[in-house]
């Protein structure tokens, strides 16, 4: 059977819009062609046409003309993302747009309401879902080795001095809304997409030029479920592991690329009965039964291009939802936890905005 190549136009030729999305559907001709863009710098648009052979424009609305398309992608700037995404589900298009989706969590109904209406796709790329040493997680969780899980530290760490539009609180800048949305849709997946945690949040601007925050600490709670601690801060030049799992048996602790993970079999150790009494000597309690087994995780030859292997899925996965109507691995309603988590973070830390321009 003949594989059909979607039709995609693109909104935005920045870094996203080129780099992210139109530099990695061109790898793969047989499910996407890139047949426009829309930038609104002419130079932009005119390296679109060159490089991929496609229409372009300085409108995005000449997108809307066409009835060649199968697939939008909204890579505007992220303060246009739901009201453009909205405009391309009203045009009778399929969307893939850019993250973060949007700043508040009724913007994400709305968009979620409007592609009922249209009955056109709504979908968010969140290829982090897709991450090796995630997926590597979520199996060590899973497999039950390290009993009841008690917290899961996240740290998406690092130091840099930014400066451009995405350190604008009026552009839903921020290390939240920029780098966040990542670690949030992975950590989500381990409290659970079913509930709303309870959620403390601490931000600050440390070395950022704008006015929104480079330093951010989250806590989520919920009874029963794991607590998540996660950290996405721009001010540390000594970033340690990705993930630490603290449970029952034992824990994990690793980077995207290894990872190894300690525990104990309760079968193979002695029980430790409650003493009340003084323990004899000048003693302190010990656990010399203890058996630790440990095992280790590198990340596989074919993912160690960490972008190709979470874009290739992703887009592989959106292929058969366009072509198939298969579900889609993260669906709107999903994203919309993550905004509401955001949108609480942002409520607890009312940060002092710059003045527009003139």
């Amino acid at each position: 059977m003949t594989m059909k190549a979607l039709r995609v136009g693109i909104i935005g030729q920045g870094r996203s819009g080129r780099n992210i999305h139109a530099e990695f559907l061109k790898k793969i001709p047989e499910k996407y062609t890139i047949a426009a863009v829309a930038d609104l710098l002419p130079d932009r648009a005119e390296r679109a046409r060159q490089e991929y052979g496609c229409d372009a424009s300085t409108d995005y609305h000449d997108l809307f003309k066409r009835t060649d398309l199968d697939l939008i992608i909204n890579a505007s700037t992220s303060q246009y993302h739901v009201p453009i995404t909205r405009e391309i589900l009203e045009a009778g298009f399929n969307v893939l747009c850019e993250k973060p989706l949007a700043r508040r969590a009724a913007e994400v109904d709305d968009l979620i309401a409007t592609a009922k209406r249209t009955g056109k796709l709504l979908a968010i790329y969140q290829q982090s879902r897709f991450a090796p040493y995630y997926r590597q997680v979520c199996d060590v969780i899973e497999s039950g080795v390290l009993g009841r899980i008690v917290m899961v530290k996240c740290a998406f760490n690092g130091f840099g001095r930014r400066y451009d539009w995405q350190t604008l609180q009026s552009f839903n800048g921020g290390n939240l809304l920029n780098t966040g949305p990542h670690p949030m849709d992975q950590v989500l997946g381990l409290i659970g997409r079913d509930i709303m945690p309870r959620v403390w949040c601490q931000m600050d601007r440390v070395n950022t030029s704008g006015d929104a925050e480079d330093f951010c600490k989250i806590i989520l709670s919920y009874p029963g479920r794991p607590t998540i601690d996660l950290e996405i801060c721009s001010n540390t030049p000594y970033p340690s592991s990705t993930y630490d799992i603290y449970g029952q048996y034992g824990g994990l602790r690793g980077t995207t690329t290894k990872m190894t993970w300690k525990y104990f079999i309760p079968s193979e150790v002695p029980t430790l009965p409650l003493q009340r009494a003084p323990l004899p000597g000048p003693s302190y309690c010990s656990d010399p039964g203890l058996k630790w087994h440990e095992q280790e995780w590198t990340v596989p030859e074919a993912d160690k291009d960490l972008f190709s292997s979470m874009s290739g899925k992703f887009y592989s996965n959106l292929y058969d939802a366009i072509t198939t109507g298969a579900p889609l691995v993260i669906p709107a309603e999903q994203v919309r936890q993550q905004i509401a988590v955001v949108e609480e973070c942002h409520r607890q830390n009312p940060l002092s905005r710059l003045p527009d321009e003139a």
